[in-house]
């Protein structure tokens, strides 16, 4: 006799049910806000909860200076007043703690009552001071509700009319926390609803409004045979051209949770109708997997791809080398002992610290060529506005103007006191003055001239390095890695029991060969070279050996953007 077909949309295996609910960690998550848009509005306040177990573990909550006027009707309806957030941290200060407390704990779901509007919120704050977004796994209660409470049950689905039919110990009054805390209650009291229907993992979880579609289903073969470790997977169409590149420390999960109700995105669901393969690429270490997944983003530039896609579009600010130097933004870094700023991925921001430094040193913005022969000209407005000393019209000496070229490149390489203490005078000025629209373009010219200046001074710095040797603990040993003028050139795992002093002279023997070059990234993209950075850097990293002098400038761009809350781009209290 035949047996019955399981039914395709049923998870049939243990491995495939994923993170039960009893085992999850859950940030339930509330902001209050200037208003509806993430493009236009500011937080104001946040609130969190983490619970695991369905036990409370602990609780995140501030208030946020927005920056801007918090408007009559929010006010009356949060009870959050200007004069509450003045002295209260803007979000840019908030935002790391925000962002460590979803990532403490592996495989973390976000939880919030409509949570688009939260994480556009949180997506659009990282976007604007530079912090990658997590992309933590969302439940949304609003969604959830809507999907599990039969039609007549409850009048609407708001938070509050929730809070109130699962009686809540806490009422939601458009106050952060409090909010947060009645969306934990209703959380369990749609778990609780649901536990019967089956549902006892995450995946499961957030497949009650959002299935798997039937060709993921159909693909999830795909991760059989896929090893069990650290590396990268590239996705195939049925030609062999590359679809899409990732990594993960366990290439088979991570490869499953494509085929799952775990993964939500449009575009990758789109995706799985055209995959017809995945080749798993695996690596000995972590540091060496997420190395070669920016290698073979920028190199194949995958569809499904979006980020890391393009390094080489990106800009830079330089202080070029004529008898006259002037300030350019310009698309590659050249061997030709000009210093340079960045690597800025928009043009803006560019232009920004480009201002940054105009505004400090009186350089020339024209593009006469001086050198041979000279040629006199007209000055322009900027010298009739004493913001350039003109040399073109022999006004001011080639002397005189080298001193000022000579300062801007101080600031760029060195310490850039000058460019700070400049901006962070004239913010205080017309902050005091009720200027705020322009204190804050000043404050995004500054804070933009320091994360390019900081950058760059962090990769130059270990690009001189002929070799860095450093190794640090794993769970199969000792992950070492050896950096060559900033390129990761050979990775290994020391395991136990092994000779260090010949696993180091064999991985050394084999490693890349990696000749210098110019400017902060002249062998590896400037991803590649910051996340080579922070390896090295961790705690947890421990150096061996290293070839020349790593050095930074004592008073370094990055140690004016930790002393100034002005370099993380913080708007004045009002």
């Amino acid at each position: 006799m035949s047996q019955p077909q399981a039914d395709e949309g049923i998870q049939t295996s243990i491995d495939e049910l994923g993170l039960p609910l009893s085992e999850t960690t859950f940030v339930v998550l509330d902001l209050e806000t200037t208003g509806t848009s993430a493009t236009d509005a500011r937080i104001t306040e946040i609130g969190a909860v983490r619970v695991r177990g369905g036990e409370t573990v602990d609780e995140f909550t501030t208030l946020v200076n927005p920056g801007i006027a918090i408007p009559a009707t929010v006010t009356l309806l949060t009870g959050i007043t200007q004069s509450m957030v003045a002295t209260a941290p803007p979000v840019e200060e908030v935002l790391p703690d925000l962002l460590e407390y979803l990532r403490r704990d592996p495989g973390t779901a976000l939880v919030a009552h409509n949570a688009s509007f939260d994480t556009g919120f949180l997506k659009a704050a990282c976007e604007r001071h530079g912090h990658p977004w997590p992309a933590p796994p969302v439940v949304d209660t609003l969604r959830l509700a809507r999907a599990v409470l039969g039609r007549g049950e409850t009048r609407n689905h708001k938070l509050g009319t929730l809070a109130a039919f699962f009686g809540t110990p806490v009422t939601p009054n458009h106050r952060a926390l409090d909010d947060a805390r009645a969306t934990v209650d209703v959380l369990h009291g749609l778990v609780e609803r649901l536990g019967p229907m089956g549902v006892h993992s995450l995946e499961e979880l957030r497949s009650v409004t959002k299935p798997p579609t039937k060709q993921q289903i159909a693909k999830r073969h795909l991760a059989e045979g896929v090893p069990e470790a650290p590396g990268v997977y590239v996705f195939t169409d049925a030609n062999g051209a590359d679809l899409y590149v990732g990594k993960s420390k366990n290439l088979r999960h991570r490869v499953r949770t494509y085929f799952t109700a775990a993964e939500n995105r449009q575009r990758i669901r789109e995706m799985a109708r055209v995959v017809e393969g995945v080749t798993p690429i695996v690596c000995a270490t972590e540091l060496e997997a997420s190395v070669r997944e920016l290698r073979l983003i920028a190199e194949r530039k995958p569809p499904y791809n979006r980020r890391s896609r393009h390094p080489e579009r990106v800009h830079w600010v330089k202080l070029t080398t004529e008898a006259f130097p002037r300030l350019s933004v310009v698309r590659s870094v050249k061997d030709d002992g000009a210093p340079y700023l960045g690597p800025y991925t928009g043009l803006k921001e560019a232009d920004r610290a480009r201002e940054a430094l105009l505004a400090a040193f009186p350089l020339r913005q024209c593009t006469h060529t001086f050198d041979p022969p000279r040629r006199t000209v007209e000055p322009c407005v900027l010298a009739q506005l004493g913001r350039c000393g003109a040399p073109c019209d022999g006004t001011e000496s080639r002397a005189d103007y080298t001193a000022h070229a000579d300062a801007a490149r101080e600031a760029m390489t060195g310490d850039p006191a000058a460019v700070v203490d400049l901006h962070t005078a004239r913010i205080r000025k017309m902050s005091a003055q009720l200027r705020y629209e322009e204190a804050a373009a000043l404050r995004d010219r500054l804070a933009a001239f320091l994360r390019g200046a900081g950058r760059s001074q962090r990769l130059t710095a270990l690009a001189v390095l002929p070799q860095v040797i450093a190794t640090r603990p794993g769970a199969l040993g000792w992950e070492t890695g050896v950096v060559r003028h900033g390129r990761l050139a050979a990775s290994a795992v020391l395991r136990p029991g092994t000779d260090p002093a010949a696993f180091l002279a064999s991985l050394e023997a084999t490693a890349e060969h990696v000749e210098p070059g110019p400017g902060p990234v002249p062998r590896a993209t400037a991803a590649e070279g910051e996340l080579v950075l922070d390896w090295l850097t961790d705690p947890a990293t421990r150096l061996v050996r290293i070839e020349g002098e790593w050095t930074c400038p004592l008073r370094s761009a990055e140690a004016h953007a930790e002393m100034t809350h002005w370099a993380h781009g913080r708007a004045p209290a009002q």
